[in-house]
């Protein structure tokens, strides 16, 4: 699966930057889409497979902390670029006529470079609240990447204070760009349910199936270990569902 998700979103790559009729908006996001990917399931699965054959699960602090600092600003730069696609959608359906003057060169960059601003200061951000908190030396983690959940269960004082902080960030980071998305299509779809013709809005409604079903499998498992950690602890299902956002979804 690992393979997989690599060779196929560098193909994706390849193939945005090799031919040119793919030099389009769409495609410039879903290139880099791709790249945040590749990143983001490097960050825990190469670990993951080298423990599944040398028959060890030892991180060190530090390399724990590297590794949620990178799966948190890989993990937020997934997020906002599927916010960015989704207003590239919203635009491209609610008003081609003046897409090409909107979504321009220009703001294509700047989106994307604004993205990797944001999902920078919400890892640094992450990794402030962690650091505040006293670990033991030897424990276990019940998942089989480091985050920062996990890391506030052992630490040796009380951490009421910094989960709080611990999800209000994520709502920030999270819950911003989804309410972003559900704004996108919600327009979307007034638009599309206006078109007079099935074929026109089978047509409309085909180039966001794709996004969609992504964004529905990223967040929904996301945001379920994010909040389920909180409320009902179930290791199993939460390592469950850390496979499929950090495995399955890139692969898709």
């Amino acid at each position: 699966m690992y393979l997989v998700t690599v060779i196929g979103n560098l193909l994706i790559i390849l193939a945005v930057g090799c031919d040119s009729h793919l030099h389009t908006p769409m495609y410039f996001f879903l290139a880099n889409l791709s790249l945040a990917d590749i990143c983001f399931t490097s960050t825990t699965v190469p670990k993951m497979i080298v423990d599944i054959l040398t028959h060890s699960r030892v991180i060190s602090y530090g390399d724990c902390l590297t590794q949620m600092t990178f799966f948190i600003l890989f993990g937020f730069m997934d997020d906002m670029l599927l916010t960015v696609m989704a207003y590239d959608r919203f635009v491209a359906i609610c008003h081609p006529l003046y897409y090409q003057v909107i979504i321009h060169p220009r703001l294509c960059g700047i989106l994307v470079l604004v993205s990797f601003i944001l999902s920078l200061l919400g890892s640094q951000l992450h990794n402030l609240i962690v650091l505040q908190c006293p670990h033991f030396k030897d424990v276990k983690l019940s998942n089989f990447f480091c985050e920062p959940s996990q890391l506030l269960k052992l630490a040796c004082s009380d951490t009421f204070i910094n989960n709080i902080a611990i999800y209000f960030a994520g709502a920030i980071f999270g819950f911003l760009p989804l309410s972003g998305i559900l704004f996108s299509y919600y327009k979307i779809v007034s638009s599309v349910l206006r078109i007079p013709s099935s074929g026109g809005k089978y047509k409309a409604f085909s180039t966001c199936g794709s996004h969609l079903s992504v964004v529905c499998l990223f967040y929904g498992t996301g945001i379920g270990v994010y909040l389920s950690s909180a409320v009902s602890p179930t290791p199993r299902k939460d390592v469950v569902a850390s496979v499929m956002y950090t495995v399955v979804t890139p692969m898709l």
